[in-house]
């Protein structure tokens, strides 16, 4: 999900929030967010064990979960007046 969350907030302009659901993607999708084009490594916080991963690039900020701390956390919820830009089911 990619939600616009400028209007709401000076955190970012845009947050990505995505699951992962094996081990295995979320190593997958944590070595492809070190490999960026034109992006300074993030300010990066969390990792698979715990079941989240941060990256923070400035204006995009991208959350990844396992299914179960996404459910936890909600941010779906907790941004939900953000306009989404894109969602992928």
């Amino acid at each position: 999900m990619l939600l616009d969350v400028g209007p709401h907030t000076d955190l970012a302009d845009y947050f990505v929030i995505a699951s992962a659901t094996s081990r295995r993607q979320f190593g997958a999708l944590e070595d492809a967010l070190r490999h960026v084009p034109d992006a300074d490594f993030p300010r990066r916080e969390g990792g698979a064990e715990g079941g989240w991963l941060l990256c923070d690039y400035g204006s995009v900020v991208v959350h990844i979960f396992d299914r179960e701390t996404r459910d936890y956390y909600d941010l779906d919820g907790l941004w939900s007046r953000a306009d989404t830009l894109l969602r992928v089911e």
